[in-house]
This record gives C-alpha cells, sequence and structure tokens, in this order.
C-alpha cells in the first residue's frame, strides 16, 4: 500500500504530530508529493525534510490524513495490522471472564488503528471502519479479525454516517463466517441479546459498563428512571440492584421490545417493577415535571447530540433542557447519572451545562464522581479527542 507519494507539512504546523497527535488536517498542508488514491499510505514530512510518519490519506476529509506509525521502518502491510490487532486484544484479556463475556476490543487511534473499532460479543466480532485509510485495508483487518480465538464470525457495520465525510459509502453485512441468527452476552452476571446487524452503533453500548455497574451499587429500594433507555442496559442493572422500581423510556419500539426481551432473559429480576413507555423523552419528561412525579435515581443517557463542533450550540441547548427536567424531577437527596458522547461537547463545557440547569432548576447539588467510558475504551494522552463519553453522578441536597 505504500508509495512514492508523501505530505509536505506547512512551517510551524508539525508541532502536534510531532507530540503523538494522529490527525493531520488540511490545513496544515503545504504540498502533496504525488497523487496518492483515497486510503494510500503516504509519508508525512516536516517543512524541513524531516520524517515525522507514516499515514494513510484521506483526500476528501478535513482530516486529510491519519496516522499509522511514527517509525520511518516500519511497513504498512497485513502484518501490521495483524500486529496492532493482537497487541489490542491481549491488553483486553483480563476483562473477559464468565460475568462478562464483551467487550471493545480496537478503540481507533487509542490503540494505533484510527477509523477501526472492533467489538466482540460471545463468539461473534463487529467491525466497524470510519476512515479511508481503514477501509482500504478492510480485507486484511478482516482476515486477522477472524483468526481470533473463538471467533465464529466477524461482522461489519461500516453504516455509520461519519463515512460520507470520508467519501465512503455505507456498509453493513457479514464479512467472515455465517450470519448470526441472535447474539447473547453476558455483563455482570446480566444476559442480553444483541442486535448486531441493526442494532445502534455495533449493537450495544459497551462503553457503559462500569457505569451500569455503578447504577446497580446505587439502586437499592429507589425509584427509577430510565430515559434513553434503548435496549435496556440500564435498567436492568437496577432491577438487579434490588430498585424499588424501574420507568424506562425510549422512542423506538424495536429497541423497547429487545429491552423487553432482554428483561425475560433473565428470570431472576422482578419484572413486575419494571415499566416500559414508548415517547419522545422530551415530551414525557415534560409530562412527568407537569405530573409532580418524583424519582429517587434518574439515568440521562441521550444519543449524541452534536455530531461536530458545527452542532455544539444546539446541543448545549438539549443537554441543559433535559437535565433542567431530570433535577425537577430527582427527589431531595437523589442520584443523577447523567451523560454525553458527543465529541464536540468537552468535559468542562458539559459540567458548566449541566450546572446551569442545576441553576434554572434551583436545586442544590454536588458532583459525587466523574463518569468516563469502561476500560476497553482507552484514552491516548496525545489524542483528547478520543474522551468522547463523559459524565457525572450528582446528588440533589435534601
Amino acid at each position: 500500500m505504500s508509495g512514492p507519494a508523501a505530505l509536505i507539512l506547512k512551517p510551524g504546523r508539525d508541532k502536534s504530530v510531532r507530540h503523538g497527535h494522529p490527525w493531520l488536517f488540511s490545513g496544515a498542508i503545504e504540498r502533496v508529493d504525488g497523487t496518492p488514491a483515497s486510503g494510500a499510505t503516504v509519508g508525512v514530512f516536516g517543512s524541513d525534510g524531516t520524517f515525522l510518519a507514516w499515514a494513510a490519506y484521506s483526500p476528501s476529509s478535513q482530516i486529510r490524513a491519519r496516522v499509522w506509525s511514527r517509525d520511518e521502518n516500519a511497513r504498512i502491510d497485513r502484518d501490521f495490522f495483524a500486529s496492532a490487532i493482537t497487541q489490542a486484544v491481549d491488553a483486553r484479556r483480563a476483562l473477559f471472564d464468565g460475568d462478562h463475556t464483551a467487550a471493545r476490543l480496537v478503540h481507533g487511534e487509542s490503540d494505533g488503528l484510527p477509523g477501526v473499532v472492533v467489538d466482540r460479543y460471545g463468539d461473534t466480532i463487529v467491525l466497524q471502519l470510519s476512515a479511508a485509510g481503514a477501509d482500504a485495508w478492510r480485507d486484511d483487518i478482516a482476515d486477522a479479525l477472524a483468526r481470533i480465538e473463538g471467533a465464529r464470525c466477524v461482522v461489519e457495520r461500516s453504516d455509520a454516517e461519519v463515512r460520507t465525510l470520508e467519501g465512503l459509502p455505507l456498509r453493513n453485512g457479514v464479512l467472515r463466517g455465517s450470519a448470526p441468527s441472535a447474539v447473547d452476552i453476558v455483563e455482570d452476571g446480566l444476559r442480553y441479546r444483541v442486535d448486531v446487524l441493526h442494532g445502534q452503533k455495533t449493537g450495544f453500548y459497551l462503553d457503559q459498563r462500569d457505569n451500569r455497574a455503578i447504577v446497580r451499587r446505587f439502586a437499592a429500594q429507589r425509584r427509577v428512571l430510565n430515559a434513553f433507555c434503548y435496549t435496556g442496559g440500564f435498567t436492568l442493572a437496577a432491577l438487579a440492584g434490588e430498585a424499588a422500581s424501574v420507568l424506562s423510556i425510549d422512542t423506538a419500539s424495536d429497541a423497547l421490545d429487545l429491552a423487553r426481551e432482554n428483561l425475560r432473559r433473565n428470570p431472576l429480576l422482578p419484572s413486575d417493577r419494571a415499566q416500559w413507555r414508548e415517547a419522545d423523552v422530551f415530551t414525557e419528561l415534560r409530562r412527568l415535571r407537569n405530573a409532580n412525579a418524583q424519582f429517587d435515581l434518574i439515568v440521562l443517557d441521550p444519543p449524541k447530540f452534536a455530531p461536530t463542533a458545527a452542532h455544539v450550540s444546539r446541543a448545549a441547548r438539549a443537554y441543559k433542557d433535559i437535565n433542567l427536567l431530570a433535577l425537577k424531577l430527582l427527589a431531595p437527596g437523589g442520584l443523577l447519572a447523567t451523560f454525553s458522547c458527543s465529541g464536540g461537547v468537552s468535559v468542562d463545557l458539559f459540567q458548566k451545562i449541566v450546572a446551569g440547569a442545576a441553576i434554572d432548576a434551583q436545586a442544590q447539588a454536588v458532583i459525587l464522581q466523574r463518569l468516563t467510558a469502561s476500560a476497553d475504551h482507552p484514552i491516548a494522552l496525545a489524542f483528547p479527542e478520543g474522551e468522547y463519553l463523559k459524565g457525572l453522578l450528582i446528588r440533589k441536597a435534601r
């Protein structure tokens, strides 16, 4: 894949890549020597001719190149990807046991593989490719994944809209093995069925694994509201933590159907304490507020309101709205676990939004814990953009 093409950076625009950042934006590039195809490996050089990195070229994106390696002697070939995937998988072996059969295996830039996400659900591997360079090595990556011990099937879920920014088509299907009729996993001893072919993201929100355990720990005898419940992960966690009741709200009927199925798959949980409601969450939260409803523990895990920085202002209003409503619904002494998965909303901005919501709700509250993605979603120190999931566990004063 490598060739003679090269990216020459403008004077003074090489600092971030020298410090380990994996992205090169179009504005940093002085010129392109050669005619690299989309996804091709190119050399990256400073204005003084110093070699900086091997990177994947993406002519359709503002992120014009993503770094594979800073070793001038590295060969970007099928062995490179097989080695990187093996290292990522080995680093996560401790996360799998009888009570946990699902985790993220490859987390893009943080594992040195920008644009590559791999999740494991039991014996099914789900691959998501979001960048031109990753897409160019699709078959070699799939071959490496198929060789993972115990893997029965490799499913591709490269259907995220971000691919259109790379000039790539959307893809969804089975790459290796036979299509799974159903995929079952265990998390924290609870059983879930995952729709890997049609569910959101790759089928399940693996990044919330640790946070579901936190909700489970605090749920005992509390009246719980799980907004944007999807397939019921936080709901089952709360019920396993002996919640007094759980009201779960989502706008997607198919997600609620699977959530109910997940509850049935755990017969030891008190299903009579669970109520499911198909509704627009914003509308339903207002209705509950107007009805003077009260809850002791509320989970807000909304979808991505700000896919890019251009959407941040609108997203901030939406986050403030739902947190304001939640704080009004929260009983004195109650807990709010609130999240944002929008990469364009920083940790500091999210806290300011929630603080503003508390002021408007006339609620005194304290942060008990800052919440983030589970350990299978590491954040490279040189790539703070990787911290997309941020959350707060808040206690409202009595």
